[in-house]
């Protein structure tokens, strides 16, 4: 009779950003136990990944300056909702324009969390919101 066991399975969380040093951020402070982090520098390799993969949550950015791409974080949240409506997806950005956080929003954004001192404090509460144990 085997009695192990099991460890909980860990949530598989995708980060997008143009930006290495946040992807490192990012890649350090969540990848524990408890997740799984795979870090994307734009939204067409999120796609990509989104074909063979089923995240738990999408953290993506929404300007991307460092890197040749087609599409921005809101094209990229559009289409992540034509492939699976389900995920969970946080929009992360830099950008002060208020008018694009309900834009975000109604698209399907759960949530808008701006890059400032406190991201990362705000990015652990909403993942522990959206994603509990």
């Amino acid at each position: 009779m085997n009695n192990k066991i099991e460890p909980p399975m860990s949530k598989l969380i995708f980060f997008v950003d143009d930006d290495k040093m946040i992807l490192n951020l990012l890649e350090y402070t969540f990848n524990k136990n408890e997740f799984e982090v795979k870090t994307f520098k734009t939204g067409e390799e999120c796609l990509a990944a989104l074909n063979n993969q089923n995240p738990d949550l999408i953290v993506l950015d929404h300007i991307f300056e460092k890197v040749e791409t087609q599409l921005n974080g809101m094209d990229t949240l559009i289409k992540i909702k034509e492939v699976n409506k389900a995920v969970p997806v946080i929009m992360l950005s830099s950008q002060q324009d208020l008018n694009l956080i309900p834009e975000f929003l109604n698209n399907g954004a759960s949530k808008y969390i701006k890059k400032d001192s406190f991201f990362l404090d705000s990015l652990t509460e909403s993942i522990s919101l959206v994603l509990p144990n």
